[in-house]
């Protein structure tokens, strides 16, 4: 149901900007917006892992480094059929995880200080999984398709808003453009719209990765464990230096902010993740 769900929103990400392509500049407008979009996930496909990982100051290990996290790492992806990947350290006390690169040949699982610091080695292992469940699953390449598509929305509407104010949207020209007030209101809510529907993206993916990664580690109460631990802690000490575009990466949001900003989190709600894991438990998965 889930992977039913992403495909749609997908779908509906991709109708938004061949309509903001039409809204700018008719068929021209279209064809200027899906190249635009094959060359933003192109570049994201290849470099977003590691940007993410340099912007966050991750630091990559080895077995000799971290002898305990690194054998726990790799014996959760044996457990999953994955190859072994890249484990790097985050110098940061908010505790979180998070996992990118391309696809499972070429991924990368990376853990703050403070997760390590807080939380037992159960928790940890629960942690860990649903991060092998993001590469498990394709996660990190559907994230980075909807957050493409919802920037390079983002951006558009700002082109089509401009556009309309400088006169290029004042009547229907040959070949399809709206006029001003529908230009106007294109460019103001298909970004909004864009935005909702990566939300929603990213929260059917956080749901299924809690799934997964709690039957890769075999112990979805430890995971409903950490997830509280990282919850109550996470909002004391926000991560330094996070970034509403690299919020949906992390098993918790990063960012500190109140009931407005989780409001549009792209995290489902915490209390909903915890009673699905205990379910979960109860049905005995």
């Amino acid at each position: 149901m889930n992977r039913l769900k992403t495909t749609l929103l997908l779908s509906l990400l991709t109708v938004l900007m061949v309509l903001m392509g039409s809204a700018i500049g008719g068929k021209s407008g279209m064809i200027f917006a899906f190249v635009m979009a094959l060359g933003m996930n192109f570049f994201s496909y290849w470099f977003s892992d590691k940007i993410v990982l340099r912007m966050y100051g991750a630091q990559e290990i080895g077995e000799h480094d971290h002898p305990a996290f690194y054998g726990m790492v790799r014996r959760l992806a044996l457990q999953a059929g994955l190859p072994m990947p890249k484990v790097y350290i985050i110098p940061d006390e908010s505790p979180n995880a998070f996992a990118t690169g391309r696809n499972p040949d070429h991924a990368a699982v990376a853990a703050t200080q403070g997760i390590l610091r807080i939380l037992t080695p159960e928790e940890l292992e629960g942690v860990m999984a649903h991060e092998l469940a993001h590469v498990q699953n394709r996660d990190i390449l559907v994230g980075t398709i909807a957050a493409t598509f919802a920037g390079a929305i983002s951006m558009l509407g700002n082109m089509l808003q401009w556009g309309a104010m400088l006169g290029a949207g004042r009547s229907d020209d040959e070949e399809g453009g709206g006029g001003l007030v529908g230009s106007l209101a294109m460019a103001i809510i298909a970004p909004i719209a864009a935005m909702l529907i990566q939300m929603a993206v990213s929260r059917s993916r956080e749901y299924l990765a809690d799934e997964t990664g709690a039957r890769i580690c075999g112990r979805p109460l430890a995971l409903a464990s950490a997830l509280h631990k990282l919850h109550n802690v996470g909002r004391m000490v926000p991560m330094e230096g996070a970034t509403p575009a690299t919020a949906h990466l992390f098993i918790v949001s990063p960012l500190a902010g109140g009931s407005l900003l989780q409001l549009f989190s792209t995290h489902p709600p915490m209390e909903e993740r915890i009673a699905r894991l205990e379910k979960m438990s109860r049905c005995g998965w």
